[in-house]
């Protein structure tokens, strides 16, 4: 039974993602070539997972112009940036499932974030200390519930309950509750630097999971205000115009009014303006943080043989359509930063086209380290994108949100993302489905739904979509009980 849904799922791939199959037979090959060198150490790894980073605020990047990310652009300049990474869902419980498991929602059945994680799932540290590493987990857990109970396949633990506070946090400590006073940003690094100093005769795996750049935002004090004068530059999606919303899905331009929308958007507790320059302080804080990391792997003589990944969990929009948050399938919310960073595997400056997701992240990084790829993973293993090498790779991602009742505004919606086109369709709303040429219009200002000569492209991207979806098993939508809070206020829209 296990070799024939294997079978089936390479054939499945082959037919979708332009021979990604292939290349999971490829998974382990960092374990063979390190096994050629008797000086090879097992190679450490530091997983590093920010929340609501959206993939292009980089100083390197220039957006904005006025942003500066000093240990963010040393990452990129010495190491890889990943330029096409998306997530399964962009969203906080289902999005960081994926990564501890390496499988698509359906799959591990967090599929919002009031699911709880159902027990017969492995979360990937657990293959690291199998393999013979120390691990830990410090930072926000956020997934499949809320709780800070230490976790399986991790040898310490510091986390916090939901999404924690900025200011002066209370921790797990393996168990036992503490209050710290500081910045939780600051704290969380303290922690991993101390745990990262202790592992010196250790193979070691570090899953360091940052509460920023969360909304609110509050940036650290040292860096509060550093853009109150800084000029802003408004996506020409924002403004309500009729030309804007020509031909978009009627929820779109209905949630600008919205918890979830520019004009009315968390029910008027601060302006846009203040929201966007706090979010751009808040990551300062961050690069602080990757900053202190790296400096001190070189302090420890580990720089060159650790593999250092960053990631964000979802990305986030700021005023694109008319839109904040995540949840949907544009670009600001689907696409998340990925850097890495391993001198001994990775030449500097590599940068990396090919399309990733968050379940791949597991495969590479026990792949870099030398160990199996279990078979359930539904990820790939990028290593050997990471050392340039040109190998068979899947040639479309796809997408898949479920409604949730306390954010009544976004609709369920699947899609499919090439290198040329996107195409979302919706579940249980009558509205207009989307379909955007990414390459001639990357801010999906013109939906070509109804044009004609894309008719017979929208029937092959639509089938697409559904074999994913019925194949994937990706079918169960949940259905909600009313809770106690709903986003369901809605300022009048007045032409």
């Amino acid at each position: 039974m296990k070799k024939t849904r294997l079978v089936s799922r390479r054939h499945f791939l082959n037919s979708l993602g332009g021979g990604a199959a292939t290349h999971l037979l490829l998974s382990g090959k960092a374990l063979a070539e390190r096994a050629q060198d008797p000086q090879a150490k097992p190679r450490n790894v530091i997983f590093i997972l920010s929340d609501d980073h959206r993939y292009d605020f980089f100083g390197f990047l220039g957006k904005p112009k006025f942003l500066k990310t000093p240990n963010f652009d040393r990452l990129s300049l010495q190491g890889a940036h990943i330029q096409n990474a998306f997530v399964t869902t962009s969203l906080c419980s289902p999005s960081r499932a994926s990564v501890l498991t390496g499988m698509y929602p359906y799959a591990h059945g967090v599929v919002d974030n009031d699911s709880p994680m159902p027990g017969n799932n492995i979360f990937f540290p657990s293959y690291f200390q199998k393999g013979g590493y120390k691990t830990a987990f410090i930072g926000k857990w956020h997934m499949g519930n809320h709780s800070d109970e230490p976790q399986p396949g991790f040898d310490h633990w510091v986390s916090f309950p939901g999404q924690g506070v900025y200011d002066d946090p209370e921790f797990n400590v393996d168990g036992t509750r503490k209050k710290h006073t500081g910045y939780i940003t600051d704290l969380l690094t303290d922690y991993s630097l101390k745990w990262i100093s202790s592992q010196q005769k250790n193979p070691f795996f570090l899953y360091l999971s940052h509460k920023a750049v969360h909304s609110m935002f509050i940036p650290p004090k040292r860096h509060l205000g550093r853009y109150d004068k800084a000029a802003l530059e408004y996506p020409i999606t924002m403004a309500d115009k009729e030309e804007n919303y020509h031909d978009k899905p009627r929820w779109v331009r209905e949630q600008r009014f919205s918890w979830h929308g520019v004009d009315h958007m968390y029910y008027g507790e601060l302006d846009f303006d203040t929201f966007y320059r706090r979010y751009c302080e808040t990551l300062l804080g961050m690069d602080d943080s990757l900053g202190r990391i790296l400096d001190s792997l070189k302090e420890l003589g580990l720089f060159q043989s650790t593999l250092v990944i960053y990631a964000g969990d979802n990305g986030f929009s700021f005023g694109e359509h008319g839109l904040i948050d995540k949840r949907h399938m544009y670009e600001e919310s689907f696409r998340v930063p990925l850097l890495a960073h391993c001198p001994e595997l990775i030449q500097p400056g590599t940068k990396i086209s090919q399309f990733v997701q968050n379940v791949d992240f597991a495969p590479t990084m026990l792949d870099a380290a030398g160990l199996p790829v279990p078979e359930q993973m539904q990820g790939t293993s990028f290593v050997e994108l990471l050392q340039g090498k040109v190998i068979p790779w899947r040639d479309a991602v796809f997408y898949a949100y479920y409604w949730e009742r306390p954010y009544p505004q976004t609709p369920t919606m699947f899609g499919i993302r090439t290198s040329k086109h996107k195409y979302i369709t919706y579940h249980g709303i009558w509205d207009i489905d989307e379909l955007y040429d990414i390459e001639q219009d990357p801010g999906e200002t013109k939906n070509l739904i109804n044009s004609k000569e894309h008719q017979e492209l929208i029937v092959s991207l639509r089938a697409k979509v559904f074999d994913w979806v019925e194949n994937s098993n990706a079918t169960c939508i949940p259905l909600r009980r009313s809770g106690l809070w709903q986003a369901g206020e809605r300022k009048e829209h007045h032409d």
